[in-house]
């Protein structure tokens, strides 16, 4: 699954009103290209530019969202 920060952030946003759950962000959070998101009350970095697989993973593993249903 090759992603960027965008479309993790769309997916997430997707995800979170499927299931019911609070969905933000935040800008100021974050350094540089990274910004801060919030589903229910887990968080987790996004980095604005493509995602490794490895980063991708411990990104859903911060939010508790199982691959397959993302």
């Amino acid at each position: 699954m090759e992603l960027d920060g965008r479309e993790f952030m769309r997916r997430a946003k997707r995800y979170a009103a499927r299931n019911g759950l609070d969905f933000r962000f935040e800008r100021g959070r974050g350094k540089g290209s990274h910004v801060e998101l919030y589903i229910g009350c887990r968080r987790t970095m996004v980095k604005r530019t493509e995602l490794s697989k490895g980063l991708l993973r411990n990104m859903l593993r911060d939010l508790g969202i199982k691959k397959e249903e993302f």
